[in-house]
């Protein structure tokens, strides 16, 4: 009984940064049983303070090493910016707490290897909440690709191209150096790891459309996959199409007996030479998402899932530091190959 009761335990945790993503991760845990937010860090405190009221979250702090001195949580969920996730990672590794980190994991590769050599060394996990790939289409698309049925892939395209005014909720988006790679690339790269596999090289161009932002808002990569496959990625949020339907990615995948389509409205499409057949995977509603990132703010949910899981059996998470570091090898190599204008290889 007494094991039983300790796999029943809800795990404490708290939340480090209060920015725009802070309050849906908080109520996407609160779907999530076997989990409770005991803390809030944000170094100006002020902007933290209407959330534990919301949440019910009974402490904030504007000191990190107090929170974690006084609380001592089963595992802390880093949302700040990502050049203070590695100070963030190594301070809780020291207080030996498990880490859930945001992508992008690090703004460089460097800075994340050190993140997953801390937590190692103290013994502790390292997980990135990368939610992308637990959208409800695509973990759909994934089990028609396993079940085989069109044959083995020979090529595939993933699109994530849309006008949304990203910048209206994230202005610093703006400033950033290196955009949409770092942002979205970190995701649709995941999603083509999580449905392809590993890659070998790549080569990569980008655009900057939006005169008045510093980094890319555009890009497309090209991979050539370790088992022979092709992928074509296109980024943009400069793009006004037919089908401008924010945060939609659509995914069309052939293979050498058919093909499969992740299409708008999260239609997915079976092609094969009895004709086709086609579905609708919608993901599931939540009242406190936001009508315009509904598809992604259920993705957190099924993530924050696999992270707990992880978590009470010691397991890896899916989307764990070691994993995540191919994703961002394929993130910064696609700079390296826009900046030289060559393939670039994946070490």
């Amino acid at each position: 009984m007494e094991t039983m009761a300790n796999s029943m335990k809800k795990l404490r945790f708290a939340i480090i940064g209060t920015g725009f993503w802070a309050r849906y991760q908080l109520a996407a845990w609160r779907e999530v049983p076997g989990a409770r937010c005991v803390a809030l860090f944000n170094r100006t405190r002020v902007k933290a303070e209407s959330l534990p009221r919301e949440f019910d979250v009974p402490a904030v702090y504007d000191d990190v090493e107090e929170l974690l001195q006084q609380e001592s949580p089963d595992f802390v969920d880093i949302i700040t910016d990502v050049g203070t996730h590695r100070h963030f990672a190594e301070l809780a590794a020291r207080h030996t707490t498990p880490v859930i980190c945001q992508k992008p994991l690090a703004p460089s590769l460097e800075d994340a290897a050190a993140m997953l050599a801390a937590c190692q060394q103290a013994g502790v996990s390292l997980s990135v909440h990368e939610n992308w790939r637990w959208q409800a289409p695509l973990r759909e698309l994934k089990r028609v690709l396993v079940a085989g049925g069109i044959g083995p892939v020979f090529r595939a395209r993933i699109d994530y191209c849309n006008s949304f005014p990203v910048f209206d909720n994230q202005p610093f988006l703006k400033e950033l150096e290196q955009f949409i790679l770092t942002d979205m690339g970190t995701h649709i790269l995941d999603v083509a790891r999580f449905l392809f596999g590993e890659t070998d090289r790549l080569y990569c161009q980008t655009h900057r459309v939006h005169r008045d932002i510093r980094g890319e808002d555009a890009a497309t990569v090209i991979l050539h996959q370790q088992d022979g496959t092709t992928v074509s990625v296109n980024l943009s949020y400069a793009s006004r199409v037919e089908h401008d339907r924010f945060p939609e990615a659509f995914v069309l995948v052939e293979g050498e007996r058919g093909s499969v389509e992740l299409g708008p409205d999260f239609w997915i499409r079976i092609t094969t030479a009895t004709g086709t057949v086609s579905r609708r995977c919608p993901p599931p509603f939540y009242t406190w998402a936001d009508p315009r990132y509904a598809l992604v703010h259920s993705s957190i949910v099924a993530c924050h899932e696999n992270l707990l899981r992880a978590l009470r059996t010691g397991t890896p998470a899916e989307t764990n530091g070691e994993d995540n570091l191919k994703t961002l090898r394929l993130v910064f190599a696609a700079y390296e190959s826009a900046r030289t204008g060559q393939a670039t290889k994946i070490y």
